[in-house]
């Protein structure tokens, strides 16, 4: 199983100060909207989303389909069949996605200390 591009999905409170300490720490925006509250940056293949307003917590984000740069990867394993894996392991699920459905989706679970992990396809 891979599970896609790696990044760390954070809520911030104020995304113009978050987006400025993340810059002196060397990061750039490579995607994003400030205007509805999100930006992508990256450092290299570091890769960190800024989300003011979306969620409360930190989030563990994994992109089947892309790699580090946003750019679609093919073959790719579907985030429905990664699902399936999972689900077949005994892992339980915060959220799923309609196993029968294709393209975008995705599903949400937590690891053994809490962290909210989320695998989102975007096509």
């Amino acid at each position: 199983m891979h599970p896609g591009a790696f990044s760390l999905s954070l809520a911030v409170k104020d995304l113009n100060k978050s987006k400025q300490f993340y810059e002196t720490l060397g990061f750039t925006a490579f995607h994003g909207d400030a205007a509805q509250g999100w930006l992508i940056l990256k450092n290299g293949s570091h890769v960190i989303g800024l989300f003011q307003g979306m969620f409360e917590d930190n989030i563990i984000t994994f992109n089947p389909g892309w790699d580090q740069d946003g750019a679609e990867v093919n073959p790719f394993d579907d985030v429905r069949a990664i699902q399936k894996k999972l689900k077949a392991a005994g892992l339980q699920l915060e959220s799923e996605c309609d196993e029968d459905g294709s393209g975008p989706a995705h599903f949400v679970l937590k690891d053994p200390d809490g962290n909210t992990i989320m695998f989102d396809q975007h096509r």
